[in-house]
Formats: C-alpha cells, sequence, structure tokens
C-alpha cells in the first residue's frame, strides 16, 4: 500500500484533494461524526465540482492510444498494465493516466462488441445505441465505425456523468455529427442496445463486516481523524444485516462490500427499457466467489498513478475507487424487475464468439510493428492472467428470444 507521500501530485492537485478532505469531514460532521462508506465513497467520486468523476480530475491513458478518429483499426493499438485484481493490481494502473479501459486498447474491442450490438439492434428492431459512461468516447467511435462497415447506421446515445469526460467525448466524437447525442438523464422509454463497460464496479458500495466474536453484522462507517481519516463500525442497520445474511454464512472478522446502487441500477432499467438489451462489461463474480472465504478482504480496490492499491483514505479527489460485481446480485436483481438474462460468460469467451479472432485476421499482415501491438492489445483482452476471466459479460433483456452469438459457447448463467 503505497504512502501518500509516494504519491507526486502537483501543488494544484494537492489543493484540490485538500478542498475534498475539507467537504468530507463537514459532511461527517453534518452527520454526527460518523459516514456510512457508501456515501463517503459517493462524495469522493461524484461531489460536484470536487469528486473524482465529477471534477475533471478523473484520468485514462491517453499515451497508449496512437489510433485517431477515420483511420482504420489497422492503424491502432494501445497497451495498459493488466493484472488479475488479487495481486493488487489491474488493468487500470495504466501508462498514462490512473487507469486504461478496454476500448483503449484495441478499436477491436468495440468493433467485436458492435457485432453482439448489431444482434440485439435487430431483434428489437431499433437502430439506438445507450452508453452508460463512455469514458474517452473510444467505445463509441469504433462501435459506431463497425457498425458502418456492416451497412448499419446507427444513432448513439450517451449518458456522462463527468462534465470532463463529456467534453473529451464531444471532441473525439465531433464527425458524427447529430448522429451521436448526450443525455441528461435516463430516458422515460428505450427501445434498443444499451452499452454499460465498467460502469457498475464505480457506483458507491456498502462496506460490512462480519464480528470477530459473535454472528453480528457490522457497518463500516468513515470517521475524521486529524487530517486523515479511519473506518469506524457499527451495527448494521436491519436492511443491511438481512442483505448480507441472505448473501452469505456468518465467518469471523469477514468484510467485503455490497453494491446496492447497482441492483437499483438494474431495476430502474426495467421501468424504462421496452425492447432491447443492456450489456454489462465489468470485473466480479458470481455469489459464490464474490463471497469466498478467502476474499475475506473484500474487492475494494483504488487506481492512482499507474498503481493500484486498497487505502481508499490517500489523496481524496485523486484517485479512483472501485469495487468488483456481484453478478449473482445482478442476475436476482433482473429477474425481480421482470428482465431476462440471456447470457453471462467471461470476456475472452464472449470476445471469441462475437468473432474477435476474424476482425484480427483481416488486418494488414505486412504491417509487422502495427500486428505485433495489436496482438499484444488482444492477448491482454483474452488472457486468464489478465482481463480475459477476471472481466465478465451479462446481457439483460426485454422481448428478445433469440441466443446471442456472445455466448453461443461457455454461457455460465447456471453458475449464478
Amino acid at each position: 500500500m503505497p504512502a501518500e507521500t509516494s504519491i507526486p501530485v502537483s501543488a494544484d492537485a494537492l489543493a484540490h484533494s485538500q478542498r475534498v478532505s475539507a467537504f468530507l469531514r463537514a459532511q461527517i460532521q453534518q452527520q454526527g461524526g460518523w459516514l456510512p462508506f457508501s456515501q463517503w465513497m459517493h462524495h469522493v467520486l461524484y461531489a460536484p465540482g470536487l469528486g473524482y468523476y465529477a471534477a475533471g480530475s478523473v484520468k485514462l491513458a491517453e499515451a497508449t492510444m496512437a489510433w485517431q478518429p477515420g483511420e482504420s483499426q489497422s492503424d491502432a493499438h494501445g497497451s495498459s498494465n493488466s493484472n488479475n485484481s488479487n495481486s493488487n493490481s489491474s488493468h487500470r494502473g495504466a501508462l498514462s493516466g490512473d487507469f486504461v479501459t478496454a476500448p483503449q486498447l484495441t478499436p477491436l474491442f468495440g468493433h467485436t462488441l458492435a457485432r453482439q450490438a448489431l444482434e440485439v439492434l435487430q431483434q428489437a428492431d431499433s437502430t439506438n445505441i445507450l452508453e452508460f459512461g463512455a469514458g474517452s468516447g473510444a467505445l463509441a467511435h469504433s462501435v459506431l465505425s463497425a457498425l458502418d462497415s456492416l451497412g448499419f447506421t446507427a444513432t448513439y446515445f450517451i449518458l456522462e456523468v463527468s462534465a470532463d469526460l463529456k467534453l473529451r467525448q464531444q471532441q473525439l466524437l465531433a464527425p458524427w455529427g447529430s448522429r451521436v447525442v448526450w443525455l441528461d438523464r435516463t430516458p422515460s422509454q428505450f427501445s434498443g442496445c444499451i452499452l454499460a463497460n465498467e460502469v457498475l464496479d464505480a457506483m458507491p458500495v456498502e462496506l460490512f463486516a462480519w464480528s470477530e466474536h459473535s454472528d453480528h453484522v457490522l457497518q463500516r462507517g468513515v470517521v475524521s481523524e486529524g487530517e486523515g481519516f479511519q473506518y469506524q463500525d457499527r451495527t448494521a442497520p436491519k436492511a443491511l444485516e438481512q442483505a448480507v445474511r441472505a448473501r452469505m454464512p456468518y465467518l469471523p472478522g469477514y468484510r467485503s462490500e455490497i453494491n446496492l446502487p447497482a441492483e437499483a441500477w438494474v431495476r430502474d432499467l426495467s421501468a424504462w427499457l421496452t425492447k432491447g438489451a443492456a450489456i454489462l462489461i465489468d470485473y466480479g463474480f458470481p455469489r459464490h466467489e464474490f463471497f469466498h472465504p478467502q476474499r475475506q478482504r473484500g474487492t475494494l480496490m483504488c487506481h492512482i498513478q499507474h498503481r493500484a492499491h486498497d487505502d481508499v483514505f490517500l489523496a481524496p479527489g485523486l484517485q479512483d475507487i472501485t469495487a468488483h460485481v456481484d453478478f449473482t446480485a445482478i442476475a436476482e436483481a433482473a429477474f425481480g424487475a421482470g428482465l431476462e438474462v440471456l447470457g453471462y460468460t467471461s470476456q475472452a469467451r464472449f470476445l471469441l464468439n462475437s468473432g474477435l479472432p476474424e476482425l484480427l485476421n483481416t488486418l494488414d499482415q505486412t504491417n509487422t510493428k502495427t500486428l505485433a501491438q495489436t496482438h499484444g492489445a488482444v492477448q491482454k483482452l483474452l488472457s486468464e492472467a489478465e482481463m480475459g476471466e477476471l472481466f465478465k459479460v451479462m446481457v439483460l433483456s426485454r422481448g428478445l428470444d433469440q441466443v446471442l452469438s456472445g455466448f453461443s459457447r461457455g454461457d455460465r448463467s447456471a453458475q449464478l
């Protein structure tokens, strides 16, 4: 776990973090000196003008992307540091910035995803795509490019909470003109394909702990400690206690997370999705793996300047904070809201089923340097030691009845 002094930051960044800390201390004081971690995480990430995603602090890797709008997929390449989270590192440890996402590694990710999106759009009889949290805009650009090459003209909606990222998206996607539309809120009705790549993991989670000496559920909160912060546990409210007991047995001293906002997001999705599907891509596990006895410290992780660590109180406002997804909870929320789970599998299997090898074979085989770089990026997407197994893909649907190609082999829905 890095000490704060080992993270070099500019004077402006340090001043911003101090403003965030002052805001957090005020919130804690207003709540009587103790703030549930879910509220603390929400403020750190999303407080207007201050939070990591709301104040322009979020930094996606840029130097890794040589590809620009208008270039063919054979001209695109990228790289990242990408290891299994159990080794206390992850794909978000970017070469430049704080993290890199799959669409930035290579546009082949988006081109492959576009094939699956097209199947959804054809079944839903729609031309509409809605992406939540579009990052740099790389996924939107590559999906639109791929669909155009397939003779399909789509309208692409984006719902983005970060003003900084929205500006970057608008610059990158300007060539698409009115075909890209930014929304301020979820639509009242929507038919088509929804994309959510690394969205659920950034939603504020509730932290809990089992008591060391009895089967009592504790809620983890945050208190001020000098100029910093620390955890303090209290007896969990009834609703949280019931949620924990329903998901795992008593394990003395065990602590983990429950992502209630992600489950609420799925229920909200059900209220406005009239026909179509949501493709969710994120790192996580089914419940029996998520609450495995060996995962006794939970999955909470932070990402700052090439580093992945678990010190959530380091440099508030300057680092990303995420938690892995309990995909069983997402499936349960979907079923309870009247949606179907059309498929659940690893990212590697999904990309292979959806035609990534075929797209790779269409590249210019004479451009050996670019070919090697692209193969390296694809290896990171597929490797079990990197993103291929840790990341999962789940599709929630309404009104679709055909098997999607991404789950034609290796569907793991039965494991949920």
